[in-house]
């Protein structure tokens, strides 16, 4: 059974690093007021910090329509058999749930969808994984099975600067959000059950990024060989430099620097760090 590999712009999997895994990809959406843009076609993050930073604030965003799922699985229904398709957490965007319904309408392909339960550069390891496994002949089910495992080892911490952007996108808990701010802090957030909730209320960003260093390493110390990646909005010589520092400290972590890109970006504002990480052996 020959399978194929979607999944959505906010893997944010560079087009040449899509194109050398033969993994397909249906975009999300930025809307600047009366303006629509397919998220890594359309725009990418450069351009969109530059937007936000001229207009002054953030834009809204939309999911991917079942036109262009229904689309993009007829085109693969040509040349595959199943399509396996990883989204972002159905519990921050309707795009997973959206794909299950093109699913039940397009005929000769069978499709899986797969929630990731996380999103960015974590849901991308598990495209690049699924990827490289249809590439060596693997079918729909063990595909699944391997993602499955992955995910009992996923863990994704990340600070923003301002809970407002969290809030406002219906991402976080209002009350939540209003505590942070009155407080002045830089909690530490997770995904829990689909859903960003805070871990940690943590006073300054510098022990807010260390808190998430030693996290890390509470996981890693045991041995094992780990993928992890720092992902960033519009932070790149911070994220190099955590970069530099967890290599140094943990030679059975491999990092990937990745981006915060325009949709994931208006609902965490400029300034976001993330670090991910999964055990890879």
């Amino acid at each position: 059974m020959k399978t194929a590999i979607i999944t959505d712009s906010t893997a944010y999997l560079p087009k040449q690093v899509r194109q050398a895994h033969h993994i397909h990809m249906v975009p999300l959406n930025v809307i600047f007021g009366e303006e629509s843009y397919q998220e890594e076609i359309d725009i990418n993050a450069d351009d969109f910090y530059d937007m936000v930073r001229e207009g002054g604030k953030l834009p809204k965003t939309s999911q991917p329509s079942i036109g262009i799922m229904t689309q993009k699985l007829e085109e693969l229904a040509r040349n595959y058999d199943a399509v396996i398709s990883i989204h972002l957490s159905s519990g921050i965007s309707g795009t997973y749930q959206a794909m299950m319904t093109a699913g039940e309408m397009v005929d000769d392909i069978d499709v899986h969808v797969f929630d990731s339960e996380i999103s960015c550069h974590m849901q991308g390891f598990y495209a690049l994984e699924a990827s490289d496994m249809a590439e060596r002949g693997a079918g729909p089910d063990e595909i699944l099975s391997r993602l499955k495992k992955m995910k009992e080892t996923m863990h994704a911490y990340f600070m923003v600067d301002d809970l407002s952007h969290l809030q406002r996108g219906g991402r976080l808990n209002g009350a939540q959000a209003f505590v942070g701010s009155l407080l002045q802090v830089k909690p530490v957030l997770h995904f829990v059950d689909t859903k960003i909730v805070p871990f940690e209320k943590i006073r300054t960003r510098k022990k807010a990024l260390k808190r998430i260093l030693s996290l890390l390493a509470e996981k890693v110390e045991d041995g094992g060989e780990y993928e992890a990646t720092l992902i960033h909005a519009n932070r790149p010589d911070e994220a190099a430099e955590l970069k530099k520092e967890i290599e140094s400290r943990h030679a059975n972590v491999r990092v990937t620097l990745s981006y915060f890109g325009p949709v994931i970006g208006t609902h965490l504002g400029e300034g976001a760090i993330g670090l991910g990480w999964y055990r890879q052996s």
